[in-house]
């Protein structure tokens, strides 16, 4: 950067001639490619649209000599003399088609010309991603008209609200009583409720109740065992007809909790393994028996086409979620600072309310710092288990009331068990 006369100008690094060439390639390789998808809708005739192959590699390739001569300045004028030009075709066409989709890829595409001398890969990318868009219109006005209900659509903005504005501008830090409410985790946990809800909402619709419910809650079990218990509980009580679906996704995502479990323990002390890997091991088989008792009940259950799928989630039942785990944070932080830390057990019992993962992560970071023996750092660890799946009975309850609560509390409390057994053994 240099001044001259008060103006202050940017200075871009110098091309190499290898650079400049693989520039200007990649800068007409762009222009060839938008061109061809533009050319096959560009018509014949009168009504024609205004830029086919040729005119889309002249403005890429236009870009690029802008930019090689006088760097953002000549590129910006170049850019601006594309539009204005595009413009005035537009006029022409605009009573036979009044959509602007290729006089926008045009600039775009000479913008992208300029972006290839300096950055030909990324310009390269975006190119490509841009013809696949132009490429994809028929596919993607009838998804959005045909496949996507409107109550779908309102749920996928909103998704998209609450993760790209809602979850960036929640402050990331501890206040309120003992420092235990953090905004960013509690709109993070909305939107994982959210994202569970709506990934088991897919699974659902594209393989039906029957197959897509369990899968899902499998799969979703690995990004939160509680929460997806939660989302599929609510399914269960404002849809009775998919409570067979719900139930055995439900059971099956304490499947996650014990391969994590395991996954944890082996990365932070590989030697606690051989004291917890057979309880965890015998958890495992009871939460995988019971889950498949739901499951060949789900697989035999009829299937009846014309059944509500209903919403891909529901905001509020995700806001009480939230506020509910956050409750037992700032109990489990008023436990820890009245009573500090008079014990591995009870620390475990009190963090386990929240995560089974974090307690195991604690006890074998302990052992494996050699403050507590192999021993000691293993009971925590299933009461950390105890715990938190106290709190799963307690959200199915919440969620999906008396009915799902019966269904799901007896196979969490067969895992504990077979888990605590084994430790014994």
């Amino acid at each position: 950067m240099h001044s001259q006369k008060g103006t202050t100008i940017l200075s871009l690094p110098a091309l190499t001639g290898t650079a400049t060439l693989l520039g200007i390639c990649v800068a007409l390789g762009v222009g060839l490619l938008i061109g061809a998808e533009r050319e096959r809708r560009k018509g014949t005739g009168p009504t024609r649209a205004v830029a086919g192959i040729r005119t889309f590699a002249l403005a890429s390739l236009l870009g690029a000599v802008g930019m090689l001569l006088g760097g953002s300045l000549v590129l910006a004028v170049v850019a601006l003399v594309v539009g204005g030009l595009t413009i005035l075709g537009y006029q022409r066409s605009r009573q036979h088609d009044p959509g602007m989709t290729t006089e926008i890829a045009l600039v775009l595409t000479c913008l992208l010309g300029g972006l290839a001398m300096h950055e030909a890969a990324l310009a390269a990318g975006i190119g490509t991603a841009l013809a696949v868009l132009l490429a994809a219109k028929n596919r993607l006005h009838y998804f959005v008209s045909s496949v996507l209900t409107e109550q779908e659509l309102h749920d996928a903005l909103l998704f998209s609200a609450a993760v790209l504005i809602l979850l960036p501008l929640a402050p990331n830090r501890f206040f309120g009583p003992f420092d235990a409410i953090n905004p960013r985790e509690i709109v993070t946990l909305v939107v994982l409720v959210m994202g569970v809800s709506a990934f088991g909402y897919i699974a659902m619709r594209s393989l039906g109740p029957r197959f897509g419910l369990p899968l899902a809650g499998l799969a979703a079990g690995f990004i939160s065992s509680t929460a997806t218990i939660y989302s599929m509980g609510n399914r269960a009580a404002r849809y009775p007809n998919q409570i067979k679906g719900a139930t055995a996704g439900a059971a099956l995502s304490s499947v996650a909790t014990m391969v994590q479990l395991a996954f944890v323990i082996t990365v932070v002390e590989p030697a606690l393994l051989k004291i917890v890997g057979l309880p965890l091991m015998l958890g495992g088989i009871a939460a995988v028996g019971y889950g498949l008792l739901f499951v060949r009940s789900a697989f035999r259950a009829d299937a009846d086409p014309h059944s509500e799928l209903g919403r891909a989630f529901d905001p509020r039942a995700a806001v009480v979620f939230a506020l509910l785990v956050s409750g037992i944070l700032l109990v489990s932080a008023a436990v820890n600072t009245w009573l500090g830390s008079k014990g591995m057990l009870l620390s475990a019992a009190v963090t386990g309310l929240v995560d089974a993962h974090a307690t195991a992560a604690s006890a074998a970071s302990l052992a494996a710092a050699g403050r507590a023996s192999l021993e000691q750092a293993a009971w925590p660890v299933l009461m950390g288990l105890t715990t938190n799946s106290a709190v799963k009975i307690a959200a199915a309850y919440k969620a999906g009331g008396k009915a799902f609560a019966a269904r799901i509390a007896p196979g969490i409390i067969l895992m504990v068990v077979a888990a605590w057994a084994g430790m014994w053994i």
